[in-house]
């Protein structure tokens, strides 16, 4: 899953693609490079990041979408929103799947948008918002923590009709290195819960703060971490660096 993001301030800086032309560009290179998917975003939730209204954030998304659907009408494209109305207006405009870094919680009406779309939807584990998630990272135990919050919203998402569900641990939202390296050691157990796992560790800070390095300079752990995801099981590697992860796959299914 290639990352194209249409914002000023995502925190590798290379993602960023704010214009129609650029993120044609990058969609095709990526496609190009071997892609599946192509996650749109268009609202950072780096943490810190500035809030924006959800109309800025259609403004910036639908134009995007929209292009993409015509010029690459075979792609599978994933919105990166966790509000309901944007996701809604992105799926009109072209898109098939909702990513969703709140899980619900920043938005009451999105299970229900999702329930009555019937596209598939990534629920991802996250405490507050990207304003806040930092101050609360404090877990007990962070996999019986994100695993319960899986096993209580999937719940819900089947009571309400969805059934295409993809889980995302969300690495480095709302956790400490620490918490993201326990939860990479043990992927493999949310197998149990027979759903497509995505893992998101592209460039993160819980690579190149355990290097001593910089997101740009964070290509090749986080290939050696995602190789590691697809040991664990997982089923999605998102990332900024489609050529890379796309040889990583080839080379763990070559040992399979």
């Amino acid at each position: 899953m290639g990352i194209i993001n249409i914002t000023p301030d995502s925190f590798f800086a290379d993602s960023r693609k704010p214009g129609v032309d650029e993120a044609l560009q990058q969609a095709e290179k990526m496609l190009t490079d071997g892609a599946t998917f192509l996650d749109i975003g268009a609202y950072s939730s780096r943490p810190g990041a500035v809030d924006i209204s959800a109309q800025e954030e259609t403004d910036r998304l639908l134009p995007v979408v929209e292009a993409i659907a015509a010029q690459f009408p075979e792609v599978i494209m994933s919105i990166d929103t966790f509000r309901a109305n944007v996701a809604e207006a992105a799926v009109k405009g072209g898109a098939h799947i909702i990513n969703d870094i709140s899980g619900g919680m920043l938005d009451a009406d999105m299970f229900a948008t999702v329930a009555r779309l019937q596209v598939p939807y990534i629920l991802m584990h996250m405490k507050g918002t990207p304003q806040t998630m930092n101050q609360l990272a404090k877990y007990d135990d962070v996999f019986g923590e994100v695993f319960d919050y899986f096993i209580s919203k999937y719940s819900e998402l089947k009571r309400l009709g969805v059934h295409d569900v993809i889980l995302d641990p969300g690495f480095g939202f709302a956790k400490k290195a620490e918490h993201s390296y326990e939860l990479m050691s043990r992927m493999n157990e949310f197998n149990i819960l027979g759903l497509p796992v995505l893992t998101g560790i592209s460039r993160k800070r819980m690579i190149y703060g355990l290097l001593g390095n910089t997101a740009e300079e964070a290509l090749n752990g986080t290939t050696a971490l995602n190789t590691i995801a697809l040991t664990k099981g997982t089923n999605i590697l998102r990332v900024h660096d489609v050529k890379e992860a796309a040889e990583a796959v080839q080379i763990w299914e070559a040992c399979q």
